[in-house]
């Protein structure tokens, strides 16, 4: 997907890294989404949704607030309010580009923090929370055995995920003084919450706290034993395909017309594991499927198996084509049901010299009043499906190399 880097000023004038995530095809919606506390723009889970967005047609803004990361500034002087402004900042330099975001989504504290910024963000639609604290304070469980030195003395240093991070006693304070009840009930957006029932950093009765006090819409969504940072890759892409999903309720995300010489649009396919075969599949803006190969082959088995796609284009349009002549005739055909194997059939192996290497096997089941003659007619009618016919009379590939510098843009 292509990616723009740019700074934008946050809260204390300190320049602030962002990443945004462009569409391939058309930009039909903007999100915003804030990193969970003293975490980064680019770890698993915000890279992984926004990638999935981009490739439904929504761009993603995500950026490293004050004092990490790459941004600039010191993370010490900085507060849960700051964070709020850093986001609300984050949204006009969007806004100046004319793309104010429709949609928020906010990881461990910055969910709490997307929960307040919301209020004032008037083109904000919808609002995602993934594995956050109903209250802010909640963060400062992280170091409780610091917070008497803090309050002492000002500052402290603090282990967090391994890292030496100053928290500043304003912090504290801040978020012991941050309730975010009044602003979820006053939310007026769509809200999505996300928490992992396992979480053993933010316990999952914030989920249900944050719930219980927004008003709808709104939908709670678990995601099972994933860790609260999100960092399997399974769990990522699970959250990731839920927000594409649901934000497109509440999202206008209605396509402009395919490009020229692309009656259905392009089909875009790319690599989600590298080390296995597990692949995205994005048909457009609207739908998204997974491919792989079955762990007896290096695979993963998330997904169908290339040749098992296209088995289930045959068998698709063969029902389809069946459908459309019987509605047509108005016969009495109640359902259809095609089942489709594939072999690799060698030519040395067939009866005939030249022989296809492809062999697809239909089974087609037909339910409904119909006489003989009928069901031998739509027999016949299933040799005439546009793909059927494809797979018979072959097809032209041209297969052309992308330019170097729009590949390292993707």
């Amino acid at each position: 997907m292509p990616t723009e880097r740019f700074t934008f000023p946050g809260h204390s004038g300190a320049e602030l890294a962002a990443r945004l995530d462009l569409p391939e095809g058309p930009h039909l919606a903007t999100a915003l989404l804030a990193h969970c506390f003293t975490c980064g723009k680019d770890i698993v889970a915000a890279r992984r949704i926004a990638a999935r967005l981009a490739a439904k047609g929504i761009a993603v803004l995500r950026f490293d607030f004050t004092g990490l990361g790459h941004s600039g500034g010191e993370f010490e002087n900085t507060s849960f309010t700051s964070n709020v402004t850093d986001l609300v900042h984050a949204a006009e330099a969007l806004e100046a580009r004319d793309m104010a975001p429709s949609l928020l989504i906010g990881h461990s504290l910055g969910g709490a923090a997307v929960l307040r910024a919301a209020g004032q963000m008037p083109s904000v639609k919808a609002v995602v929370t993934i594995g956050a604290p109903f209250d802010p304070e909640h963060v400062t469980h992280n170091f409780h055995d610091a917070l008497d030195d803090i309050a002492a003395e000002g500052a402290g240093e603090v282990i967090l995920g391994g890292r030496a991070i100053r928290i500043g006693a304003g912090f504290v304070e801040d978020v012991k003084a941050s309730k975010l009840a009044p602003d979820i009930a006053a939310l007026n957006r769509a809200l999505l919450v996300m928490h992992a029932p396992r979480d053993d950093v933010v316990g999952i009765e914030n989920a249900t706290r944050i719930f219980m006090s927004a008003k709808h819409p709104k939908s709670f969504v678990t995601l099972d034993d994933a860790d609260h940072l999100v960092t399997r890759q399974a769990d990522a892409d699970y959250a990731a395909d839920v927000i594409a999903s649901w934000a497109g309720r509440y999202l206008d995300l209605h396509p402009p017309a395919p490009p020229i010489g692309a009656p259905e649009g392009v089909t875009r396919v790319e690599e989600a594991d590298p080390d296995g075969f597990k692949q995205d599949v994005q048909a457009g803006p609207k739908h998204h499927v997974t491919a792989d190969e079955p762990e007896s082959y290096g695979g993963t088995d998330q997904g169908l198996t290339p040749y098992q796609f296209l088995a289930a284009g045959l068998g698709a349009c063969t029902s389809m084509t069946i459908r459309m002549y019987a509605r047509r005739k108005k016969w009495p055909l109640d359902h259809v049901a095609v089942d489709v194997t594939h072999d690799r059939v060698h030519a040395q192996d067939a009866a005939v010299d030249n022989a296809p290497l492809d062999h697809f096997t239909r089974q087609i089941t037909l339910k409904g009043a119909l006489d003989e003659d009928q069901r031998k007619r739509l027999l016949e009618i299933a040799d005439k499906c546009p793909v059927h016919r494809s797979l018979e009379t072959g097809s032209t590939i041209t297969t052309e190399l992308k330019p170097v510098e729009e590949a390292a843009s993707t």
